[in-house]
Order: structure tokens, then C-alpha cells, then sequence
């Protein structure tokens, strides 16, 4: 049996979103414990809000049809 993938446009954006965004706030929680002076971390907490809104919005969707 052949497993379908998802037709989603949106994945593979949300999946280079996601690992920019997973870079900026290590990087951003680095800089708040090292080098307080330097950090964005109140921006880098909005762009995760964005970025989560937008997966949830655009997100894989499993659309399962059961086959009788």
C-alpha cells in the first residue's frame, strides 16, 4: 500500500520558518544570559508568536478518508 504525503504547500516553508525562528531565539536566549545589553529577546518572542500563528494557520493538515 502506497502512503499518500500531504499536498500542502505550505510545508516546506513552515519547516524553514520554523528552524530560522528555532535559530534566532537560541541565539537571543545566548545573548540574554551572556550579553544582556546586546539580546532582542522581546522581538525574538514575537516573531515565535508569528511564527506559531502561522503553522497553525497554514499547517500540515491530516485529511484522512476512510476507504470502504
Amino acid at each position: 500500500m502506497k502512503t499518500s504525503t500531504s499536498n500542502n504547500q505550505y510545508a516546506s516553508a513552515n519547516n524553514v520558518l520554523i528552524f530560522l525562528v528555532s535559530m534566532l531565539l537560541g541565539y537571543n536566549i545566548y545573548q540574554e544570559i551572556y550579553h544582556p545589553e546586546k539580546s532582542d529577546f522581546i522581538l525574538c518572542v514575537v516573531l515565535l508568536a508569528l511564527t506559531s500563528v502561522m503553522v497553525q494557520k497554514y499547517g500540515a493538515k491530516n485529511d484522512q478518508k476512510s476507504e470502504k
